[in-house]
């Protein structure tokens, strides 16, 4: 059981990989491009995870769709030209947009300062929850509580850093490459909690139910945007107000609930 629950898992890959810190780029800026000329070539290239349910999956039949795919064929159906989604994972999506293979990224890509330095955000279009999720026989309801305690959370990850920030120095943070690699460490009982999001949360409930699994706490929230490069103001305007008019006249809000079966939460409220 544990092993078909891995297999499934390892679909989603870097479940969490919107929010694994990008890689740092030296590559020289690129120019900066408008709608106008995204209009003159007749598409809109959109980077896009594909391994991160319900935010990117890949169909049956080799088709991008989820929560992401669904914007993005919204910004283009706003836009008045087709979308071309090109599959990203955590680690290329910035250089993907940086080195001119897409034009945005719609790719479940957490709000953070570092990567403000490597890329321009539109206001956010979604949000997640990241904490500490464990069996719940499990009494934990604090981070002091971790004393002693095995962690497992993906490498380099928010939640890793959010961990390593509040856990004692006694508890043992055991890194690994992705969630699904540390939900199987969670399910064979090499660790006795993960860091993880409500997202990752949700598709374990969803796959194992029978281990009944809970968010004791939450670590941070965090708001995913669209990112375009340096430069591009006037896109930037555009996207907003894309996004404005997206979450006045309930379309994003209808997404939405569509993939996560809920409304947008307060943090992407304008």
């Amino acid at each position: 059981m544990t092993l078909s629950i891995t297999r499934r898992l390892a679909v989603a890959g870097a479940m969490m990989a919107a929010a694994t810190v990008g890689a740092v780029v030296l590559a020289v800026p690129a120019a900066a491009q408008t709608v106008d000329e995204i209009k003159s070539k007749g598409k809109l290239t959109i980077g896009m995870l594909v391994d991160f349910p319900p935010f990117g999956i890949t169909t049956a039949d080799g088709k991008p769709d989820g929560y992401d795919a669904d914007v993005a064929k919204l910004l283009g159906k706003h836009m008045g030209v087709p979308v071309e989604i090109v599959p990203v994972t955590g680690p290329n999506r910035i250089p993907y947009l940086l080195t001119n293979k897409v034009d945005l990224l719609v790719a479940s890509l957490g709000i953070t300062p570092a990567r403000a330095e490597q890329v321009q955000f539109s206001e956010p279009y979604a949000a997640i929850e990241i904490g500490l999720v464990a069996p719940a026989n499990t009494k934990i309801k604090e981070a002091a509580e971790l004393s002693g305690k095995r962690v497992g959370v993906a490498r380099a990850s928010t939640q890793d850093n959010a961990l390593t920030a509040v856990a004692p120095k006694d508890a043992r943070i055991m890194r690994f490459d992705d969630d699904a690699s540390a939900v199987q460490a969670m399910l064979s009982g090499q660790v006795d909690a993960l860091g993880l999001s409500n997202v990752v949360t949700r598709e374990i409930k969803k796959l194992a139910p029978q281990a009944n699994y809970e968010m004791k706490f939450v670590l941070n929230r965090q708001v995913q945007g669209i990112a375009m490069r340096k430069g591009q103001d006037a896109l930037l305007k555009w996207v907003n107000e894309f996004i404005d008019t997206a979450k006045s006249n309930g379309e994003l809000n209808e997404i939405h609930k569509k993939w996560l079966g809920t409304d947008l939460p307060p943090l992407t409220k304008p």
